[in-house]
């Protein structure tokens, strides 16, 4: 006989995720917008990464290779790299989420920085582990505060580098010290989404730590400066041990035959992330330049190494009356109330129009 005071029930750490939030692409009315709030590229992709993809659209029926050779050969070509520690994920957030799948769970501690990127959280809820949140210097990763945030129990340590949403960069020597102080049965994971936007003097030094220690896994993702966002493609690196535990979990053909070719002809069009890379820092630099300028309204910029800026808004106009303005006037940005920062905008560089049509409609938000 069923017993019918029992009811289907999800595990207790899955009812307490608060499912990602991705940044809007239209208005409420399905209006079209300018949109600013997934940092994609606006130059959008470059022809040898979008050409390869329609070469490898003409046979749809085959299943991608599951192992991704040509892809992870064309990594290890690019950046030194022993293709068999390479892994490729959809996106790197499925590679984050394997991070915390493969060395953590219930009775561990995940622990990453306060206003670190959304999915941290959620991967440590969705393997039951406790996600811990480390205190910020000002927006930006505090060194001395992560360390000491370590205990027994922690298991995997996510640092975004740059950071999402904050934009902020932790040195090399940051890096080093972070990595040095963590035990050896802790994995980190640096998260360098944003990587390729830097100048070569602000590496981090994480894909070199991850050839030489057993604990490090650096990921990045084709989604930002390569402008492949619509084909979800990331990649890792870590030692052989890491990459076969997550190998283990990965998802099978979990990059597309015409992802992975597009991918391979993004790392052959260097003249397209010299531009894109170029393109970003001269419209980051001129529109931090003009929301400085309004910081008699209380608008403050938080230094970025990325292609977006968070943006506080101290003054007597608010974020969520900047944001509902934007929104008015046909610009969506990110408003993050949901990240502990109710105060703020994550709002992405565009293009030359669309940076000084968002500057515009943020000053007549101000002064309205």
């Amino acid at each position: 006989m069923t017993d019918t005071t029992r009811t289907l029930q999800p595990k207790p750490w899955i009812s307490g995720i608060a499912p990602y939030i991705p940044g809007k692409s239209a208005g409420a009315d399905g209006r079209p917008m300018v949109k600013l709030s997934a940092n994609e590229n606006p130059l959008g992709t470059g022809d040898k990464a979008r050409e390869a993809f329609v070469a490898a659209a003409a046979d749809l029926a085959r299943y991608p290779d599951p192992g991704a050779a040509a892809l992870r050969e064309a990594l290890g070509a690019k950046f030194g790299l022993d293709p068999a520690r390479v892994i490729y994920g959809t996106g790197s957030d499925e590679l984050l989420h394997l991070a915390a799948s493969a060395y953590a769970g219930p009775g561990d501690e995940v622990l990453y920085v306060r206003y670190g990127f959304s999915v941290y959280e959620i991967a440590a809820r969705r393997v039951g582990a406790t996600p811990v949140e480390a205190p910020d210097k000002d927006y930006a990763t505090d060194v001395d505060a992560l360390i000491a945030a370590v205990t027994p129990k922690t298991r995997v340590v996510y640092l975004a580098n740059p950071n999402n949403p904050t934009g902020t960069l932790a040195t090399k020597d940051e890096v080093a010290r972070i990595h040095a102080a963590l035990p050896a049965d802790v994995l980190f994971v640096l998260d360098q989404a944003y990587a390729e936007y830097l100048e070569p003097q602000e590496d981090d030094g994480g894909l070199e730590l991850a050839k030489q220690a057993p604990n490090v896994f650096v990921t990045r993702t084709f989604s930002k400066i390569h402008g492949l966002a619509a084909e979800r493609i990331g990649w890792g690196y870590a030692s052989a041990e890491v990459i076969e535990a997550l190998h283990r979990i990965r998802a099978p053909f979990n990059v597309t035959r015409c992802g992975q070719a597009a991918a391979i002809g993004a790392l052959d069009d260097d003249d397209f992330v010299v531009r894109s890379r170029d393109q970003n820092a001269q419209w980051r630099a001129w529109l931090t330049a003009e929301l400085e300028a309004m910081g008699n309204h209380g608008v403050r910029v938080v230094p970025s190494a990325t292609n977006f800026l968070l943006v506080l808004f101290e003054g007597s106009v608010s974020a969520e009356q900047v944001n509902a303005h934007l929104m008015d006037a046909g610009y969506i940005v990110r408003w993050l109330p949901g990240q502990g920062l109710p105060n703020a905008l994550r709002m992405t560089i565009g293009s030359e129009e669309e940076t000084r049509g968002l500057a515009a409609a943020i000053r007549a938000a101000l002064e309205g």
